[in-house]
């Protein structure tokens, strides 16, 4: 029989495949689901929050160690990165050297101390975890998004000027960056707009009472804006009635008309009942000036037995408020606080722009020293055997590192004497291999003795850095503010040249002396107006302040007919000096006719309207005089350079004059007894003997300063060690042209004409140019014929310029023959009648 052929393989049931394919399915699936069982298990989630805390606590503490340790933690960071053992060791952050990592970037790095959003938005995410609150995590990662990033740009916008004095940005480097960033496209004003438009729009989308509080406001806006007196209506007769017979006032609250029961007569109608409705024009005036509107909507029901009464006190009242005059015979009607309103000095230069940070040079690391471990150990391990080879024992030694010089305060042992360490000086220097150290035993105000050594790398102090320093910017109570440099300790060193009163700065050549003069100039510019501040310098190298020149007509001062406002040549230097002895005894006599005691209380009373310019009164700017080497001009002239300098050293304080007379000639010759005896105030630089130190001084030490800068400053009892700031001549220069290209007065700050033999303090006659006569000169004189009026204080209040120049207006317009002189409180004659008369005058002058 044949055989079957071979059956074909039976195909596998589709029940099977499917069996199959859920048999391969079902591990994977299995084991998604216990993973997603195990994250949603409770205890984990507990667990994870628990563990987000510990982190966020740790993140925090890590944060708020930052502002105690970070300066320190820095520097170990940046320069011993690498070297773990170092780091462990050396880190002070609470939290080691993670913390440290972490809160460096996250707060100088990245967003400042707006990163504390971000452990907030953690602690949330924890706390959901956890199930102690369900937030909404959506709502929390926008909200903390946005105050990151937005308060990140906002706190490096607002507080650019505090990294000066920080270790640290307080916007981080993300904040600081996009601020200079939005600051360089849309200036200072654009980048607060778009900051406070970005603001309102979150605000709008996250808070809902945000919308109805900005209309409120806006409405409120609106009705100040459109509020005004009320005007009386009239009733259907046709008779004026007020509006505020819908409002019955009783005593002083006012009702509602429906509160208010008819009366049942008529009769009670007829009651003698007034309501006083509108003020009287006096109470109008003071309403409008006060904003105070109330005043319109308040009455007083009044009866008729006390019309009379009400009556008299009305006009007792409006008797008192009116102003009177202090001196009713000699006071001008016109010039008072009331009309005018307080005098400002800047109104002739009111667009001026003072010089902006941007013009100083920066410095790696200007803000904070570089602390070098290995040298500060070396150095203490050295003091320690030096002092243990003479037999003095220690108890302590601490360092305070500066940016040029580290003092190392030792507390010795009871019963080692003073002088004993003090006469160490040369041996421990020797074993410090140090250029020069100075022993302060002991130090005053403490229980130590100072050793102070030079730094192997000294730092650059920046004039930017002291500049924008909070110190100096914030600084309100000086009047002539000066920032010196930083100490010791690198806080910036600051005097009030005002109170010094004046200055001596003396020094070898090439120690920093120039450079210091010019921190003192730099700084006096930074802080005052033209208005406020005349300089008057002197220099026999002819090079020194010459780039000042070109601020002539806004900070300078000079006599008539001077071509060169910064003076060279010894003769110009001795009238130029006797020039400002009559300047003080003017102003002296200005301050007693005014009964001041000094400058402030009488532009005090100048600004308030107290002191008529009509009788001679005038804005006093301050005047600061800066002799370069003086020394040249004692061997040339002597005493006819000494005893001008030796008058305005011993009076001039009070009248806003101070002198600060710089030499590289500390000898007895030339700082002289009588000098010395008027300038209480020195700066010493480096010089090269403790006698030239005790010449400056009165004490030894500044023969071991190391130069470049490093000084001392006597203004009292204390000596203190400054590292000067550094300002080089191209930041100079960009000041002065920032200055130069700005409005200017019409010319230099006139000091009075000197004649040799007259001593008397008044300008000769004629000493007005009228070839340099004021843009405005014609428009006054035209004005003052027209209105035949010509006093100082009606051009300044017609023309809306300052009253010194006002005041020069007017000396050219009594030089040219158009008014009289000044006759005291008749006030001047204008002596020309017509305007044929004017014009043959001013062509005249042509």
């Amino acid at each position: 029989m044949p055989s079957k052929p071979p059956s074909k393989p039976s195909k596998p049931s589709v029940s099977n495949t499917n069996n199959k394919k859920k048999a391969d399915e079902r591990p994977r699936i299995s084991y998604w689901k216990q993973i997603s069982s195990f994250c949603n298990d409770e205890r984990f989630r507990f667990i994870l929050g628990l563990l987000l805390i510990i982190m966020v606590l740790y993140t925090l503490l890590a944060f708020i160690s930052f502002f105690f340790t970070g300066a320190a933690d820095a520097s170990i960071l940046e320069n011993q990165w690498g070297d773990q053992s170092a780091m462990r060791k050396n880190i002070t952050n609470w939290t080691g050297i993670l913390g440290a990592i972490l809160a460096n970037a996250f707060l100088d790095k990245w967003f400042g101390v707006s990163s504390f959003v971000i452990l907030y938005a953690a602690a949330i995410l924890a706390f959901r975890l956890m199930g102690v609150h369900r937030f909404s995590l959506w709502r929390t990662f926008f909200q903390s998004a946005f105050w990151l990033i937005w308060g990140s740009i906002t706190i490096g916008f607002l507080c650019k000027s505090f990294y000066i004095d920080s270790f640290f940005r307080w916007g981080g480097g993300h904040g600081l960056g996009i601020s200079e960033w939005l600051v360089s496209y849309v200036q200072i004003y654009g980048t607060v707009l778009i900051l406070s438009a970005l603001l309102l729009i979150f605000l709008i989308f996250s808070y809902k009472g945000t919308i109805p509080f900005l209309k409120k406001t806006g409405r409120a806006m609106l009705n100040a804006l459109k509020r005004k007196p009320k005007q009386p209506a009239t009733d259907e007769a046709g008779q004026e009635t007020d509006e505020t017979e819908k409002n019955v006032a009783v005593g002083t609250e006012i009702v509602p008309e429906e509160w208010i029961e008819e009366p049942i007569n008529d009769a009670t109608d007829e009651k003698e009942i007034e309501f006083q409705v509108q003020p009287t024009e006096e109470e109008e005036e003071e309403n409008e000036n006060e904003d105070h509107n109330e005043a319109e909507t308040d009455f007083v029901v009044e009866t008729g037995k006390t019309d009379e009464q009400e009556t008299e006190t009305a006009e007792e009242n409006i008797t008192l408020e009116v102003d009177t005059p202090q001196d009713t015979e000699e006071a001008d009607p016109y010039y008072n606080l009331k009309n005018l309103g307080k005098y400002d000095p800047t109104l002739d230069l009111s667009h001026y722009e003072f010089p902006t940070l941007d013009l100083l040079k920066t410095y790696p690391n200007e803000n904070a020293p570089v602390i070098d471990m290995n040298e500060q150990n070396a150095n203490k391990n050295r003091i320690i055997t030096a002092l243990r080879n003479y037999g003095i024992e220690i108890e302590s030694i601490k360092a305070t590192i500066g940016p040029t010089i580290t003092l190392y305060e030792i507390v010795p042992r009871a019963g080692v004497r003073i002088s004993k360490i003090r006469n160490l000086e040369s041996d421990i220097m020797m074993s410090l291999a140090a250029t020069g150290i100075r022993i302060i035993a002991p130090i005053p105000g403490k229980g130590t003795i100072g050793i102070e050594v030079p730094n192997e790398n000294p730092q650059i102090v920046s004039m930017h850095s002291v500049i924008a320093s909070k110190k100096f910017q914030e600084e309100s109570k000086y009047q002539l503010p000066v920032a010196l440099g930083r100490t010791i300790t690198n806080e910036v060193f600051m005097f009030d040249l005002a109170k010094t009163p004046h200055l001596l700065v003396a020094g070898a050549t090439g120690q920093g002396k120039s450079v210091g003069l010019n921190a003192i100039i730099t700084s006096l510019l930074y802080k005052k107006h033209p208005s406020e501040l005349k300089l008057v310098l002197v220099d026999p190298k002819m090079v020194e302040f010459n780039i000042y020149a070109a601020l002539e007509k806004h900070y300078m001062a000079k006599m008539p007919d001077e071509d060169n406002v910064i003076i060279t040549d010894s003769t110009k230097v001795i009238q130029t000096l006797n020039s400002l002895v009559i300047e003080m005894e003017n102003r002296y006599k200005l301050l007693m006719e005014a009964h001041c005691r000094n400058i402030v209380e009488y532009n005090e009373k100048f600004i308030n309207r107290q002191l008529n310019p009509e009788k001679g009164h005038r804005y006093l700017p301050y005047i600061v005089i800066v002799i370069d080497e003086f020394g040249d001009f004692i061997m040339v002239a002597g005493k006819e350079v000494e005893m001008p300098i030796s008058r305005i050293t011993q009076k001039a304080r009070a009248v806003g004059m101070h002198m600060i007379l710089a030499t590289q000639r500390p000898s007895s010759n030339i700082i002289t007894g009588i000098i010395k005896a008027n300038v209480p105030s020195r700066i010493a630089f480096r010089v090269d003997s403790s006698l030239n130190s005790r010449i400056i001084l009165d004490a030894t030490g500044a023969e071991q300063l190391v130069g470049r800068g490093d000084l001392l400053y006597a203004g009292g009892n204390d000596v203190v060690r400054v590292q000067c700031a550094f300002v080089d001549t191209p930041e100079v220069e960009e000041i002065v042209h920032h200055i130069s290209t700005q409005q200017a007065y019409p010319s230099a700050y006139e000091l009075p004409e000197y004649v040799p033999g007259e001593n008397d303090g008044t300008p000769m006659p004629g000493s007005v140019d009228l070839s340099k006569r004021d843009p405005l000169f014609t428009d006054v004189a035209r004005f003052v014929v027209a209105q035949q009026q010509g006093s100082t204080s009606v051009i300044q209040r017609h023309f809306q310029i300052g009253y010194n120049r006002a005041g020069r207006i007017t000396d050219q317009l009594e030089a040219a023959g158009i008014v009289s002189g000044n006759n005291g409180s008749k006030g001047r004659q204008v002596l020309v009648q017509d305007d044929f008369t004017l014009t043959q005058i001013l062509e005249g002058l042509l």
